[in-house]
């Protein structure tokens, strides 16, 4: 069956470029995070880390 696959890929012109925009789109979306999560205010991220133990009741 990976036989057919394979083969059929093979005769689709221009199919070489998908496997690179797949890796593009990985690559920028991961950098885009890091960069997220690296810039995110500590004073938040504290904050939010201190929402389970509060003992207030959210309605």
């Amino acid at each position: 069956m990976f036989e057919q696959i394979k083969h059929n890929m093979e005769t689709i012109n221009g199919v070489s470029i998908y496997p690179i925009l797949s890796l593009l789109i990985f690559f920028f979306f991961f950098v885009g995070l890091a960069f997220w999560v690296f810039s995110y205010k500590k004073e938040r991220i504290e904050e939010l880390s201190q929402m389970p133990l509060d003992d207030k009741i959210i309605k």
